[in-house]
């Protein structure tokens, strides 16, 4: 976990406090608010922190603006509203489940997942409810980039791999045995919900309202200008190649990117209520999805 000051001549005291992780997404999407490039917007504090941290720091009541599954909603969201922009859905960008022989039957397997708490836990569990009848194994929480050396190494028997790892499996000789984000979109016709961006509620609602539009435009210069967010990414990319740097900000940032929409709000109620039916979280209340 690493920290960025606010930018030049802001003082820190009063910067908005954000964590997200280092993922070309993430720095592609936030490149021009965290470089003051966003007139009016607030200063802000950066941390880096993978997903799982974020999760963590949000059920803690850590910081001001954090980015976290959406499968940690349910437990935060009494502290934090979800704003309508700055996360990751799409379509095609599931999480995979990975293994050294195709066609694995996961019958009391274990499983590598990157956390409990995650969106991609929860697409794998509703995955494995429906294909997996006699139910997968143990369950073992590792950092998602030791999972696919995990599996090449066979200390577990399959992984639930997030991020890059979509373009670069195959380099550990590994097999793609499902896609969890397929399965959700063939069963409910709707985008896949991954990451979201939440905003302490007790910021107030003029300020929620300034984060949403400070982020939206954050997002909007970065489309306009990609090259200036480019050695931000790639300093962030954890010695990624520039091209599946590329791959993934093409991937994970697009229209839901710059606003949910009706779709979006769609996919993240069932998400958690078919999450919920399956006692895997907290039912949510009808409004808290609700933006000030």
């Amino acid at each position: 976990m690493t920290t960025e000051t606010a930018p030049s001549g802001s003082p820190a005291g009063d910067a908005i406090r954000i964590a997200f992780s280092p993922c070309p997404n993430d720095t592609f999407v936030f490149e021009a608010w965290a470089h003051g490039r966003v007139p009016g917007a607030p200063a802000p504090d950066v941390t880096f922190a993978d997903i799982d941290i974020t999760n963590g720091m949000a059920e803690r009541g850590e910081l001001d603006v954090l980015k976290v599954s959406y499968a940690v909603l349910p437990w935060v969201l009494d502290e934090y509203a979800l704003l309508p922009c700055g996360g990751a859905l799409g379509r095609g960008c599931g999480p995979l489940v990975l293994t050294r022989e195709p066609g694995l039957d996961l019958t009391g397997r274990t499983v590598a997942v990157p956390s409990e708490r995650s969106t991609a836990y929860l697409l794998f569990r509703l995955w494995a409810a429906d294909l997996v009848p006699g139910g997968v194994g143990e369950v073992v929480v590792m950092p998602f980039d030791e999972i696919m050396p995990a599996v090449r190494d066979g200390k577990v028997d399959a992984g639930l791999v997030i991020h890059e790892a979509r373009f670069t499996y195959r380099n550990f000789g590994l097999h793609n045995l499902a896609d969890m984000g397929r399965h959700w979109e063939d069963t409910t016709g709707l985008p896949i919900p991954l990451g979201a961006i939440i905003a302490k509620r007790s910021l107030g609602e003029e300020a929620l309202r300034r984060l949403a539009d400070t982020v939206r435009d954050s997002v909007r210069f970065a489309w306009d200008h990609p090259e200036v967010s480019r050695p931000y990414v790639l300093e962030h990319a954890q010695e990624m190649d520039p091209a599946v740097a590329d791959q993934h900000i093409g991937l994970y940032v697009n229209e839901f990117t710059a606003d949910l929409g009706e779709d979006g709000y769609a996919a993240i109620r069932g998400l958690l209520t078919r999450a919920a039916a399956e006692g895997l979280v907290p039912p949510l209340a009808p409004d808290a999805l609700a933006f000030p």
